[in-house]
């Protein structure tokens, strides 16, 4: 594909298009008139060999080819404004800016704050979002990245991406203070035969992974989507679960639970920030992995 070639006005046409399934509305949403925008939907028709959208009855409907594109055609606008909104130079105390990061709730409470609070003083204009990755994270990771800043993930999951390393962590066991099957210390045994409260993400959570080459399948009775329930999920019960250390320090204090040491060499959690190379070059973006990695720094020192 020779993009020399193409009009890339077409790609915010047809995601208004695909969005809005009218073309009166897409042309109102991007600021075209209702002849204009049938034009542009008569090139995207030529171009594709596909209606993209169908008349049935009063309305149109997608054809398959245009559910496709819909989210395709959403990445790339999105895609396009990050790349073109890329700066030489960033001032962190005099401009504003917007950082989305992905991340579990793990991730925002640990280092997501730190981050807020090392940015709170040094830049009041910028704002951080944080938003919780899609189960297809694993699967369609450069699509992903291409909609936001940058992506918290523990290495092992994801590669072939650009990535700074912030903090490593450590998985201890989590139980009620009160367990009355469990002493000062944990088994392998326990693990096999006591219920589980465990987090229900796998890529975020290699437990099972870890669990299964000890040969031991857990018995799960509840699964959540944020480790800061987990807590709450095994106080006053015999369930068991693993959770990451700098986590556990703040569940000890909200739920009636304590932490023990796994009874195996659990792999450590090594913890990164991995964005789409569309943002290196960006001096916003290169600010941001600074102070990132500043942040995960003071975060292995105070471990």
């Amino acid at each position: 594909m020779n993009l020399s070639r193409l009009d890339l006005n077409l790609v915010v046409a047809l995601r208004a298009l695909l969005e809005e399934r009218n073309v009166t509305r897409a042309g109102e949403r991007v600021g075209l008139s209702q002849p204009a925008m049938s034009a542009a939907l008569s090139r995207l028709r030529r171009h594709f060999g596909d209606e993209l959208l169908a008349r049935t009855g009063n309305a149109y409907e997608l054809t398959p080819l245009g559910v496709a594109l819909r989210d395709r055609s959403a990445s790339a606008c999105d895609l396009l404004e990050r790349l073109f909104s890329s700066q030489a130079d960033f001032d962190p105390a005099a401009e504003t800016r917007e950082f989305t990061l992905l991340a579990s709730d793990y991730g925002a409470a640990v280092f997501g704050a730190a981050l807020a609070r090392a940015l709170h003083d040094e830049a009041p204009g910028v704002r951080l979002t944080f938003q919780h990755p899609a189960p297809s994270v694993v699967e369609n990771t450069a699509t992903m990245l291409s909609t936001v800043d940058g992506l918290l993930m523990p290495h092992g999951v994801i590669d072939g991406f650009p990535a700074v390393d912030l903090y490593q962590d450590r998985w201890l066991c989590l139980l009620a203070d009160d367990h009355p099957d469990v002493g000062q210390a944990l088994t392998l045994d326990d693990l096999a035969r006591l219920p589980w409260a465990v987090y229900q993400r796998p890529y975020d959570a290699p437990v099972a992974r870890q669990l299964s080459m000890l040969g031991i399948s857990p018995r799960v009775e509840v699964s959540v989507q944020t480790f800061q329930l987990l807590p709450h999920m095994v106080e006053g019960t015999r369930r068991i679960a693993m959770i990451q250390e700098r986590l556990a320090r703040r569940a000890v204090r909200s739920a009636a639970v304590r932490v023990l040491p796994c009874p195996f060499e659990a792999v450590p959690v090594s913890q990164a920030m991995w964005w789409h190379p569309v943002h290196t070059q960006d001096a916003a973006h290169i600010w941001l992995r600074r102070k990132a990695e500043e942040v995960g720094a003071e975060l292995m020192a105070t471990r």
